[in-house]
C-alpha cells in the first residue's frame, strides 16, 4: 500500500466535553478509504521530526492524526501532567488521544481499522492503549508499564523497536519480546545495537539551543539506516494488521 504524496494541516479536534484540541492531519492522495493511524507525539511535541513521521505514514496510504497534547499552555506548562497521566494510566492526555481516534474513525474517508504510534513518550502512551480498541500498535522506544503482564492483557498485535545504546531503556526490548510471547500476542519486536533514544527521527531530538547536548552528551541522534529498517518494519506489520 503506497501512495506518492499526502497533505498534511492542522485542524481542531472535539472533545466530548465540548471543548476542541489542535491536531495536525495527513491525509493519502488518490481515493479512499484509508486505514487510520493516531501517532503520539515525544516529549517535545510536535516539531519537524514529528510531521515527518505523520507525512510518511500517510505517504505509505494512511490516514494520520496526531493530537497535541501539550496545547492547554505548551511543553513547559503541560509537561509535568502528561507525564503523570502516562506513569497512572489515565488523564487528560488519555481523553485527547482518544479523542483524536474517534475523530479518525468518524471520517467517511476512514475503513474503520486504526492503529496507534508512537516515540518517546508517545510510545509510552502507546503501548498504554494497546487494549483500548486499536487493531494493532507501533511502539518505538516507549517505556513499559511496572506490571507489563497486566499492561498486555487483551492487547492488539505490536511492532517496536528500541535503541541498544538507550540508556533511559535497558533491557526494555528483550522485557517486552518476553511478555508478548508468554501472552501469545503477535509482535515484532528489535533493538538496534548501536541506536540509542530518538534514532529512529530525521532531525536531532529536542530544541535547536538543546541539540549539541543531546547528541555528545545524551547520544540522542539520527540513524538513518536502522530508522529505515524500522520503517519497514512499521509498514510490513501495518500492512498486516490494518489491512
Amino acid at each position: 500500500m503506497t501512495s506518492p504524496a499526502s497533505v498534511v494541516s492542522d485542524i481542531t479536534i472535539p472533545l466530548e466535553s465540548g471543548e476542541h484540541i489542535p491536531g495536525r492531519l495527513a491525509v493519502p492522495s488518490g481515493r479512499g478509504p484509508f486505514p487510520a493511524v493516531v501517532i503520539v507525539h515525544e516529549v517535545f511535541g510536535i516539531d519537524e521530526s514529528m510531521t515527518a513521521h505523520i507525512t510518511r505514514m500517510a505517504s505509505a496510504g494512511y490516514l494520520v492524526l496526531m493530537p497535541d497534547l501539550y496545547s492547554r499552555g505548551g511543553m513547559r506548562k503541560c509537561l509535568k501532567a502528561t507525564f503523570r497521566a502516562l506513569v497512572d494510566g489515565t488523564g487528560q492526555a488519555y481523553l485527547d488521544i482518544e479523542a483524536a481516534k474517534n475523530y479518525l474513525l468518524s471520517r467517511p474517508d476512514c475503513t474503520g481499522k486504526i492503529g496507534v504510534m508512537g516515540f518517546c513518550m508517545g510510545g509510552g502512551f502507546a503501548l498504554q492503549l494497546v487494549n483500548k480498541g486499536y487493531d494493532a500498535a507501533a511502539v518505538n522506544y516507549g517505556q513499559a508499564a511496572k506490571d507489563l503482564d497486566a499492561q498486555l492483557q487483551g492487547s492488539c498485535p505490536i511492532v517496536a523497536s528500541f535503541g541498544g545504546k538507550d540508556l533511559s531503556l535497558k533491557g526494555a526490548g528483550p522485557q517486552l519480546e518476553a511478555a508478548l510471547t508468554k501472552a501469545g500476542i503477535a509482535h515484532d519486536v528489535k533493538v538496534y545495537p548501536e541506536a540509542s533514544h530518538a534514532f529512529m527521527n530525521p532531525t536531532q531530538a529536542g530544541p535547536k539551543a538543546l541539540r549539541p547536548l543531546m547528541n555528545t552528551v545524551v547520544g540522542f541522534k539520527p540513524r538513518p539506516e536502522e530508522a529505515a529498517d524500522a520503517w519497514q518494519r512499521i509498514e510490513r506489520f501495518f500492512g498486516e494488521h490494518l489491512a
